[in-house]
């Protein structure tokens, strides 16, 4: 396939520099993120003191969603006109309040309403991504969005373990030291993190009350045929892994009896594997191969993850399904999101990216309450084999991008 049109992005950083802005990037995220995992375990356990159905956790992952798609965007183009950095540090701080309140929660309003605070205040993961666009090349752009995935990978290898120990002193315990590792993420950032955009590379004009219509980003990215192929087929990606991020738990706990500090085991194995994949792996695969092309195999291995462990008999299946999935995720991810960057100029990352975030938050709206409803009716393997179904679907998308072999459009405009 052609090789894409290059962007405004600047080609003459000095490496240090470039490299410092990564590591700063890649130390906030992995704060970010290692508080974020700390609370994956024990969710579902926290949810079952008010209501013991799995589709009220998907409902719960549902109003974060939900908040991110209505943010999301809004919070992108802000970045683009303002600066990443002070966008970064505000989400950062939204998400440490949120995981508090979490913890102090009493009620199942209650616990809804911090998600949805966080979901307002979480765009760091797309402005955080348009920072790592501002300061990379299109050589290194794959590469250095699979460093800030390891960054999640990494997070997620301490977080989960972490949390589960803290579940032994009670439920409530991993959501305030969650909400302790973001304020100390927000602290951290105001102190050494750098702006990655230049006032002269940023949007000019002023930012009208429409052009923070979540509607209207998201139609604009989805209008462009090959960017809008790639957004679908992330959105394919994270409908699967919204249901396996919310709904694991639960489903160890009814076919092999695991609860939160054993589930917090197998986050960090998959945190482990991801982490290796997306720090070490991806460098090396995608400076001999087509980017494309490994995204389109990475879904396919995904897929079979999916099945494997829709299927899994026992423990060890379980781990080996989990080891294809954490693989195929960390080749994924990072090469989806090089493809949906490399189709915008400088000044329009923190708006495409926005809005790419935007269309991830509507697969975890959908995702979670897909997999409650089928783990309630369909079976507890339902979520994981329907989910393989979806990333097949976002590896024909892959495929017929492909199959085109032209030169990608650039996304010029959003309006």
């Amino acid at each position: 396939m052609g090789q894409a049109e290059r962007t405004n992005l600047p080609k003459t950083d000095k490496p240090t520099a470039s490299t410092q802005a990564i590591a700063f990037i890649f130390i906030t995220i992995f704060l970010d993120l290692l508080g974020l995992g700390i609370l994956l375990p024990v969710i579902p356990f926290l949810v079952a003191q008010f209501d013991d159905s799995a589709l009220t956790v998907g409902l719960l992952a549902l109003s974060y969603a939900a908040a991110q798609f209505a943010a999301a965007p809004a919070l992108g183009k802000l970045s683009d006109r303002y600066g990443r950095r002070p966008i970064l540090l505000i989400s950062v701080l939204g998400t440490g309040i949120s995981n508090v309140l979490f913890g102090f929660a009493t009620t199942l309003w209650l616990l809804f309403v911090a998600r949805l605070l966080d979901g307002i205040t979480g765009g760091n993961i797309s402005v955080a991504r348009a920072y790592i666009a501002d300061v990379s090349t299109e050589q290194n752009r794959a590469r250095n969005f699979g460093l800030i995935g390891a960054a999640f990978g990494v997070g997620l290898v301490v977080g989960p373990a972490f949390g589960g120990w803290l579940s032994q002193f009670s439920l409530q315990m991993p959501a305030f030291v969650a909400g302790g590792m973001s304020l100390v993420t927000a602290a951290f950032g105001f102190f050494v993190l750098p702006e990655s955009l230049p006032v002269p590379k940023r949007q000019k004009a002023p930012i009208a009350l429409t052009d923070l219509n979540p509607l209207k980003r998201v139609g604009g990215a989805l209008r462009r045929p090959i960017l809008g192929q790639f957004l679908l087929a992330n959105f394919a990606l994270n409908f699967a892994f919204g249901g396996l991020n919310t709904n694991f738990a639960l489903f160890t706990f009814a076919r092999f009896g695991l609860g939160p500090d054993q589930n917090g085991n197998l986050f960090a194995y998959i945190g482990v594997v991801t982490a290796f994949t997306q720090g070490l792996i991806i460098g090396v695969l995608a400076n001999r191969f087509n980017e494309d092309r490994l995204a389109f195999l990475s879904l396919w291995l995904l897929a079979a993850g999916f099945l494997g462990l829709a299927g899994a008999p026992n423990t060890g299946a379980l781990y080996v399904a989990l080891a294809f999935i954490s693989v195929g995720g960390g080749i994924a991810i990072p090469t989806l999101t090089s493809a949906i960057s490399r189709q915008v100029s400088a000044q329009q990352q923190g708006a495409v990216l926005g809005a790419a975030q935007a269309i991830d938050s509507m697969a975890l709206i959908f995702g979670p309450v897909w997999a409650g409803f089928a783990f309630d009716s369909l079976g507890t393997g339902a979520p994981y084999w329907t989910g393989a179904v979806w990333l097949g679907l976002a590896g024909l998308l892959v495929a017929s991008v492909l199959r085109k072999a032209k030169p990608r459009e650039r996304l010029i405009n959003l309006e």
